[in-house]
């Protein structure tokens, strides 16, 4: 006798699940970010921000792409050919490099790094964006500094990688352009805060959540 197909979920139950999802959802959105984020899938934001993250985006699966045929390329090499390619490695450093920025940017885009925000989620929408305010500027004067370290570099920098021969200044570059695009994200967002912060309280943003 042929096993009769597993039960659909009964409506009650997709239900259970679909609110425990918008639960979910609620919790992950602070209301009181939201003038400050970025959003390709409903143009929130600047466009060159967003036109930018999308950019990363498409530029971070190919790095991942290359990185795994790169890294594949040298197992397969030492185990089945018996011979190690000192190039793969070579390259696999890079690419490594260059993913490790350009995610960094893109994450930083998207609200995606880690962040304790139990304080910031129950503040008033103005003492809210004060701290968004503080964070951001904190960033700003961190990627000057980067951005300031990584031009000294790359101006010092004229060498090139010993197998591939690729300049190191291409690979310093990942440095420079992860700072310079998080500087002006985070110059941007902390103008927003001092917009949200000027802003008059409308009835409904008198309390945090």
């Amino acid at each position: 006798m042929p096993a009769s197909p597993p039960p659909t979920p009964r409506p009650v139950e997709a239900l259970d699940i679909q609110a425990a999802i918008d639960q979910a959802e609620a919790y992950l959105d602070d209301p009181n970010r939201a003038p400050l984020e970025i959003d390709t899938e409903i143009r929130k934001g600047p466009a060159i921000f967003r036109w930018i993250t999308l950019a990363m985006e498409h530029l971070i699966a190919t790095l991942l792409v290359a990185l795994i045929v790169s890294v594949s390329a040298n197992v397969i090499g030492r185990s089945l050919l018996n011979r190690s390619l000192p190039w793969a490695d070579e390259l696999a450093r890079m690419l490594f490099i260059w993913l490790i920025f350009v995610g960094a940017a893109a994450a930083f885009a998207r609200y995606e790094h880690i962040a304790v925000d139990f304080l910031v989620r129950r503040l008033r929408p103005r003492a809210a964006h004060a701290l968004y305010l503080l964070q951001h500027l904190v960033i700003t004067g961190l990627m000057a500094v980067m951005l300031w370290g990584g031009y000294v570099v790359m101006s010092r920098s004229t060498g090139r990688t010993a197998l591939l021969g690729v300049p190191w200044n291409l690979i310093n570059f990942s440095l420079v352009l992860c700072s310079a695009f998080i500087l002006a994200v985070s110059l941007w967002r902390a103008w927003q805060s001092v917009v949200q912060i000027r802003r008059p309280a409308s009835p409904h943003h008198q309390g945090g959540r």
